[in-house]
């Protein structure tokens, strides 16, 4: 089981349908394993399939106990067609309760189905959340500042897009810099004034420790799981039939146990 499951993350990249059929493989052997079940589902995301992608993430949600694939779990609905649903999954937790990394995932995901919507207003106001900090580079800051500018091109404003777009750029130019040199999740990035406007430098940065600004996030409470099993009643739930083929078969033509 775990070597299908260091193969699925190998090859998940470059070959997310081999790297399925090993996740699929190791989950005919240990279908009760949370983390199997969300190889599983993030396998089948990269491929498309969206309907087995969300019911393997409720599954490890239930046997996790942990809401930190929701933005996945969202963005499956998206590609299901079904961004009312969607917002309704993004809404139906405490976002104060996720993880940093996780609520800007959410926002993203939660703006995409504003835009699937035809409402790039109600996108952009999902984006705006104190993890959109133009001074400080995170991890998670070129995707977010990614969606806050495709957003405002959305909205017909191209000279602020242009701005966030430069942003993006400068964050990933800073964290790229400093990957090799700390285990650090953040940077500082130091503004200039000019000609007027704000520009970031950034060749000049100060490391910061991770958690220093990171507002909203902390680690699930008891109450933080909310299953919505209720808003998905037309799909199969869980259990190791799901998995199961016709004539399954391990990724190396060995009948499965």
């Amino acid at each position: 089981m775990a070597k299908h499951l260091v193969m699925a993350a190998l090859l998940v990249d470059d070959d997310p349908e081999t790297a399925n059929q090993h996740a699929l493989s190791a989950a005919r052997r240990a279908g009760r394993v949370a983390v199997v079940r969300e190889t599983a589902a993030i396998t089948a995301y990269r491929t498309g399939d969206f309907a087995t992608a969300l019911r393997e993430l409720r599954t490890y949600r239930r046997i996790s106990g942990k809401n930190d694939q929701l933005p996945m779990m969202v963005d499956c609905e998206r590609g299901l067609g079904r961004p009312e649903r969607a917002l309704e999954l993004g809404r139906s937790v405490d976002r104060a309760a996720l993880d940093a990394a996780v609520q800007v995932e959410l926002a993203i995901a939660m703006s995409g189905a504003r835009l699937d919507l035809g409402n790039p207003t109600a996108a952009l106001g999902e984006l705006e959340i104190p993890q959109l900090d133009p001074t400080t580079a995170y991890s998670w800051s070129p995707a977010l500042y990614s969606a806050y500018a495709a957003t405002l091109e959305e909205l017909g404003r191209q000279d602020e897009a242009d701005e966030w777009w430069a942003r993006v750029d400068r964050a990933a130019a800073a964290l790229a810099e400093i990957a090799d040199e700390n285990a650090w999740e953040t940077v500082d990035v130091v503004e200039e004034e000019v000609e007027g406007h704000d520009e970031h430098d950034a060749a000049q940065h100060d490391v910061v420790e991770p958690g220093a600004s990171g507002d909203g996030a902390g680690d699930l409470g008891d109450g933080a799981l909310d299953d919505t099993d209720q808003l998905d009643t037309d799909e199969p739930d869980d259990d190791l039939g799901e998995i199961d083929d016709d004539n399954p078969r391990d990724v190396d033509g060995s009948a499965a146990d």
